[in-house]
């Protein structure tokens, strides 16, 4: 007699048995070390070091005349999937630093610019020469509220950007502005009649002196 019974068939090679993938994380995780952030963690924070912030540096936009900030952070419990580096000028407008328009690892302790490359493939967003202020912010976007392990973002340092001017030799018609209105100022008629009087009366002053000594 046949069996009508259903029998359990075993799945074979090229049958799928169900997904066998876990997600993969693409967002900030704990420092290594660290497995909870504790209530009490202050917010992270992001110190510059280079260049020192003593005094406002000031850098060439010229060919091969590279620009490093360099930084060290302290707290920082959540290590940031990228961190945002950019320059804002007096003007208010913002300039991506770095070699990938800004955006760099964030476990990154510098990034080198180049101001001169920038300047050549962007001629519609030129650098102009003024006063900047360096922006470093984590994956979170800027402004956003402090948060305990979480990278503050820095906006402590300013820095100046110039073009050189090229040299001029006297024989191609280079003048001092500067000279030239000293030169006017020294011959103006005012200023020979100061000059005489003063002379007059060093000299007639001299010259009762010496009268007064010898009587």
């Amino acid at each position: 007699m046949s069996n009508n019974q259903p029998t359990n068939q075993q799945p074979t090679g090229n049958q799928p048995t169900g997904s066998q993938s876990s997600p993969t994380s693409t967002g900030p995780s704990l420092a290594p070390g660290v497995t909870f952030i504790p209530n009490t963690a202050p917010a992270g924070i992001l110190s510059i070091t280079q260049p020192p912030q003593t005094a406002t540096s000031f850098y060439k936009i010229a060919p091969n005349e590279l620009v490093t900030f360099g930084w060290n952070t302290t707290y920082v419990l959540v290590t940031p999937t990228h961190l945002t580096v950019s320059a804002v000028c007096q003007n208010g407008k913002t300039y991506p630093v770095g070699p990938s328009d800004g955006i760099i690892p964030g476990t990154a302790t510098q990034v080198v610019w180049d101001p001169y490359a920038y300047q050549q493939a962007n001629p519609q967003n030129q650098l102009v020469q003024a006063t900047y202020t360096l922006n470093i912010w984590d994956d979170r976007g800027p402004g956003q509220p402090i948060a305990r392990g979480r990278l503050q973002q820095n906006s402590a340092l300013q820095f100046a950007l110039y073009t050189p001017q090229p040299y001029t030799a006297l024989a191609s018609g280079w003048t001092c502005a500067t000279c030239s209105s000293a030169m006017t100022y020294a011959s103006h008629p005012a200023f020979i009649s100061l000059f005489v009087t003063l002379c007059i009366a060093l000299f007639s002053g001299f010259h009762l002196l010496r009268t007064a000594a010898r009587a």
